[in-house]
This record gives structure tokens, C-alpha cells and sequence, in this order.
């Protein structure tokens, strides 16, 4: 007798909604051999991943550390804010400057927020342009997103650089259909959004576009007028089906946005009359072509992205004071081959032209050529393991290498070990290179990562246990050394605990917790690493009741104390926050619901001086045909 598991190589359909499954020649059965036909398992979305390797697999095939969010859960978190739905996941916490739509940075595991890889559509989306070249959450809103995957640790081995603290990738919603949705709230806060998606089958087209508007608070602490924010944006991704095994794909976005700011200097910040404010405009894309084979496949691409930034002082006239240009072109090839019976080769390819300039500073580039192999054994459910090596050549740096391993095995009754090491590296930017304070001299920060986890299910399954043991040791840190400009002077070591629990408790109430102990110093100090708090929680307990399927919820957030500087002089406060949600359901296609945020009112400070919100409540209405 043979048993299957999964199909693991499918004909990918689509992405989001449209990828639900895998097939095969019979449909919904295989023929196992021996006169013997099994029915296919299903595969869902919120069990595949692309982080780990590049290429598609599921959760259970990756002994790295990997949360999937898709839009269900997007939805009932409700609201424009991305920070709402990733402090959800484990070994995660934020800094925002002020208001919705400030300057956010991620950290993972204690990482920098700028050594966090994010991923919109395929794109890499770091703004060579910045001083540290990470990528602004402040700038994405949930509207129009389908799925989120973060993987957490270092993974330069398939990413390369940026990749030392984890990859954050994010994917357009493209499920079929006609969808919109609008939201008012505090602070004269209007969110509305909209998207659609035209075919079916292997040939579709979907379109997203959202707009964001906020009277917002004062992004500091201590002020009283408000500072404000716009954003419009709108995106699509599409598929063309050449034949049963090859495509063009392609997907594009591009976002606007205003974010008002307070000026200096202290204690006044110009507030008043005074009007500064900071205008974002990000455009990216890739197009390419994919290939699925009997045991072959290819995707090769061609991926843009430019962001352009403007400092305006409205009492300097309507002129930008500041202007920064930062591109990227990427050309990249992935692709997957069966070599013999359960052992896969993945490898990649690509190239990377970058360039930044200023106001004040000229046009410079940069390029970075890499290609990475990677062997997995498959032995179905029960053993995976995977190990590879990457070569990264820069222009200004030279040659790197960088390698990596992560194992799955299965204990039995759903329970799985798993461990991962992997090296990290971040070259220096454009702006560190060559800009106010540059090094031509600097070298790249380095890490590595290892972790060991115990698990049972994934977060999205009826029941979801896990425990990860994690340690980052990172090196040749890029650090800011005032008057004289940028040095790699600094070491660090992050290390802690992971805790998830998930379950349906019955048929109408679920319950979810993520709990991160976190250890992140400098090795060099012995200090704690800024913002990084020792414990953070996350908590939810939701409910549909049986009064006209009203669904309640209710979410939890606790941040334990850290510090806001290097030298651990200035305290950050422990805290914590409640939000109580709803939604009912009005027929088949169209839904209430509200929540009121901060439901204490607390007062908090994520950045030491900048201005967190109150008590907050806000309605709406979504639409799905």
C-alpha cells in the first residue's frame, strides 16, 4: 500500500483565493499505484509559503519560522493600520513616529527595522535613498492586501541582502469577484477601498485601489493641533496562461502619500502657523514569465521600484526644502528541478542596479550580482531538510558568501521539531556610502541565526501550539558616530523565547496568543538595543454568536518596558491596550462593523516625544459579489 500526503509539485492556478488547491491528472483523486486511488488533500493558501526557499511549499515542508495572514483575517482586524495585524505574530514589535502614517519600522527578533526584507508583489521595496535604505510600514495600508508571510531569523541564503532580521512579503488580494469597503472613525478618518478580479481559470486580472485620509494627532507628544495624513493608491496583478505550462505574469503599485509633521526646534516644534509636512510617492512592479513542467519549474522576471521623497516648510514658500530619489532594477530567475526520487534542487539567479540622489548630494549607483542553490529531501510528512550556499558580488564591497540549513521532522499526533540556521547580511546603502556623513570605506553587517521550535498545526488550523528557542548574533553594525558620519562599529546579540496557542474552542469561539521573550543588547555596551521591550503579548478571543451571526472579537496588546536611546537613559513605559470589535452580516454579500481602539484610554509612548492615540472609535461597510 502507498499513502500520499500532498502533491508536491502543482500547476499553480493563480494566486490569492484562486490558488486554493493543487490538482492533478484525476481531478480530485491520484492513482497511487497498485490499483490503489487517493483522494488529493486540499492545500490552502494560509499553508504555503514562497519566504523559505523562493519557490512554493507548504508550512510543514520548511523547518524555518514562518506566519501566514491572509485576508479573513486582515478583515477582522479591521482598519488601514498594517501594525494592528503584524503585532499579532510572535517576536514582533513597532516604532511609529506619531500618527497613522508616520515613519514605521518593524523590528523581528530585535532586529533593525532596516534589516527586515519586505516584499509587495514580488518587489523589493527598500528605498536606497534613506540613510538606513529599510522600508517604511508608515507608507502601506491593509487595503488591497490578500496575504502577508513573515519569516522571522536571517535568511540571505534565498534573499540576500537586507535579509538579516527576516522577510516580510506581501501579496495583492486577487480573490474572484467585485469587493469595496469604507470606514469613518476618530479623527475625521475616512478609509475606503475597492478591487475587483476579471477571469478565471489559468488567465485573470485584478485590480485594488484604496484611499486613506486622516486629521490625525500631534506627532509630538506634548502638542495640540493636529498633523494629518493622505494616502491614494492604487495596483493590479495578472496572469495570461501561453498554454498549460507557461504564463506571463506581471504586477504593478503605485501609492501617494502626505504625512504632516512637527518642525524644530524644541519646545515650540512650530506649531501653529508653521505647516511641514513630508510627501512619499512609490512606484513598483515586476513582469515575467513562468514555466511549470513535469518536475521543472521556472520564473523569471524583470522588477522595478522607485521611491521619491519631498520635504516641504509651508512657511518657506511652496518649494520642496529637501528632495531624495532612490531605484532599483532587478532582473532574477528562480526555479525548482526533481534530480532524483524525494530530492529537489532550488536556485536562483539575478541582478541588481541601484541608484540614489539628493538635493544636495549627486547622482551615485551601485550593482549587486548573486546566485544561490539550495538541496531538499522530501521524505513526504515525516523528514524534510534543506541546505544550501549563496554568492553575492557587489560592485563596491566585493565577494560574499553565505549559507544556511533548516530541518521539519514529524513526531506524530500533528507534533513537528524543527530548526534553522541561516546567515544574514545587509550591504550598506547609497546614502551610507556616499551621502551627508558617507564611508566608502564600510562594510556589510553580518549575522547569524539559529532557532529550534516545537509544533503542532499552523496559526490558521483548529488547533496551533508552538515554542521557538531563537539567537541572532550580529556583527559590523552601520552605526551614525556624530559630527564624523557613518562607521561599522557596533555587535550585537538578540536571543528569547516564542510562545503560540491557537484553538477553536467550540464551534463559535476561537481563541489565539502569541507571547515573545526577548534579550537584544550590545555586545560592545552591554546595553539593551533601543526599543526593544523584553516581553510583548498578543491576545484574541473571538465569538460569532448565534443572535444574526453577529461576530464579536477582542484583542489584547501588553509591551513591556525598554529604552528609547543607546545609552538607556530615557525609559519607555510598559502598557496596554484593548480593542473590542464587531461585524454582522446584512444578507450574503454585504457587512457591518466597528471597534473602538484604546479602550482605556491609555496614555503610551512607542518613541520617546511622539504622540500615540486615545480612546478611538470607528464604523463601516464592506461589499463582496
Amino acid at each position: 500500500m502507498k499513502y500520499l500526503y500532498y502533491i508536491t509539485f502543482p500547476v499553480l492556478v493563480a494566486t490569492g483565493a484562486n490558488a486554493q488547491e493543487f490538482r492533478d491528472p484525476c481531478s480530485t483523486t491520484i492513482c497511487a499505484g497498485d490499483g490503489v486511488i487517493l483522494p488529493v488533500r486540499r492545500i490552502r493558501d494560509d499553508e504555503i509559503t514562497v519566504t523559505a526557499t523562493g519557490s512554493r511549499e507548504t508550512i510543514e515542508q520548511t523547518g524555518q519560522p514562518v506566519s501566514i495572514v491572509v485576508a479573513g483575517e486582515i478583515a477582522k482586524v479591521q482598519g488601514a493600520d498594517i501594525t494592528r495585524v503584524l503585532e499579532r505574530l510572535p517576536g514582533v514589535t513597532y516604532t511609529r513616529n506619531g500618527p497613522l502614517g508616520s515613519t514605521t519600522g518593524l523590528f523581528v527578533r530585535g532586529a533593525n527595522s532596516e534589516q527586515l526584507l519586505v516584499l509587495v508583489d514580488g518587489v523589493r521595496m527598500e528605498d536606497v535613498a534613506a540613510p538606513s535604505g529599510g522600508f517604511d510600514l508608515g507608507t502601506l495600508m491593509t487595503g488591497g492586501i490578500g496575504k502577508i508571510e513573515l519569516l522571522r531569523g536571517s535568511n540571505s541564503l534565498a534573499w540576500g541582502s537586507a535579509a538579516i532580521g527576516g522577510v516580510l512579503a506581501v501579496t495583492s488580494d486577487s480573490r474572484k469577484g467585485l469587493r469595496g469597503s469604507v470606514e469613518y472613525g476618530s479623527h475625521d478618518t475616512l478609509v475606503a477601498t475597492a478591487g475587483a478580479t476579471l477571469g478565471e481559470g489559468q488567465s485573470w486580472v485584478s485590480l485594488n485601489g484604496g484611499y486613506t485620509h486622516s486629521d490625525g494627532i500631534s506627532a509630538f507628544a506634548g502638542g495640540t493641533e493636529r498633523d494629518g495624513m493622505r494616502q491614494w493608491s492604487v495596483g493590479g496583478t495578472g496572469r495570461v496562461a501561453l498554454g498549460e505550462q507557461l504564463a506571463l505574469v506581471a504586477a504593478a503599485r503605485y501609492a501617494d502619500s502626505r504625512i504632516d509633521f512637527d518642525g524644530y526646534a524644541p519646545p515650540t516644534y512650530d506649531f501653529g502657523d508653521t505647516l511641514e509636512y513630508q510627501t512619499t510617492r512609490q512606484a513598483s512592479g515586476r513582469s515575467g514569465i513562468e514555466y511549470r513542467g513535469e518536475g521543472l519549474s521556472l520564473d523569471a522576471g524583470l522588477a522595478l521600484s522607485d521611491t521619491r521623497r519631498s520635504y516641504f516648510d509651508a512657511a518657506a514658500g511652496p518649494a520642496s526644502s529637501f528632495d531624495t530619489v532612490g531605484r532599483s532594477l532587478r532582473a532574477d530567475l528562480i526555479g525548482r528541478v526533481d534530480l532524483v526520487d524525494a530530492v529537489q534542487l532550488d536556485f536562483g539567479a539575478d541582478s541588481e542596479w541601484t541608484r540614489f540622489e539628493t538635493t544636495f548630494d549627486g547622482r551615485q549607483t551601485a550593482r549587486l550580482t548573486s546566485g544561490h542553490a539550495l538541496i531538499g529531501y522530501r521524505a513526504g510528512q515525516h523528514l524534510n531538510l534543506t541546505a544550501g550556499l549563496r554568492h553575492d558580488d557587489h560592485d563596491r564591497f566585493g565577494g560574499r558568501w553565505s549559507f544556511g540549513a533548516d530541518s521539519s521532522y514529524y513526531l506524530g499526533h500533528g507534533w513537528r521539531l524543527r530548526g534553522a540556521w541561516g546567515q544574514g547580511f545587509k550591504a550598506p546603502t547609497l546614502y551610507q556610502l556616499y551621502g551627508y556623513g558617507g564611508n566608502a570605506a564600510l562594510k556589510p553587517e553580518t549575522s547569524d541565526s539559529f532557532d529550534v521550535g516545537l509544533v503542532k498545526g499552523d496559526r490558521n488550523a483548529p488547533l496551533h501550539l508552538a515554542a521557538t528557542l531563537f539567537r541572532r548574533d550580529s556583527r559590523q553594525l552601520i552605526s551614525y558616530v556624530s559630527p564624523s558620519g557613518y562607521f561599522n562599529t557596533a555587535r550585537a546579540r538578540a536571543q528569547g523565547l516564542e510562545v503560540e496557542l491557537g484553538a477553536r474552542l467550540s464551534p463559535r469561539v476561537t481563541a489565539s496568543a502569541a507571547y515573545t521573550y526577548l534579550e537584544a543588547t550590545d555586545r560592545g555596551t552591554g546595553r539593551d538595543l533601543a526599543r526593544r521591550p523584553r516581553h510583548a503579548v498578543s491576545a484574541s478571543l473571538d465569538w460569532e454568536t448565534p443572535l444574526a451571526d453577529l461576530k464579536l472579537g477582542t484583542d489584547l496588546r501588553l509591551v513591556g518596558d525598554s529604552f528609547d536611546d543607546a545609552a538607556n537613559t530615557v525609559r519607555l513605559d510598559s502598557h496596554a491596550l484593548a480593542t473590542v470589535r464587531a461585524s454582522v452580516p446584512i444578507g450574503e454579500k454585504f457587512e457591518l462593523f466597528g471597534r473602538i481602539e484604546n479602550l482605556t484610554d491609555a496614555r503610551y509612548e512607542v518613541a520617546a516625544g511622539y504622540g500615540t492615540y486615545g480612546r478611538s472609535a470607528y464604523a463601516g461597510a464592506r461589499l463582496r459579489w
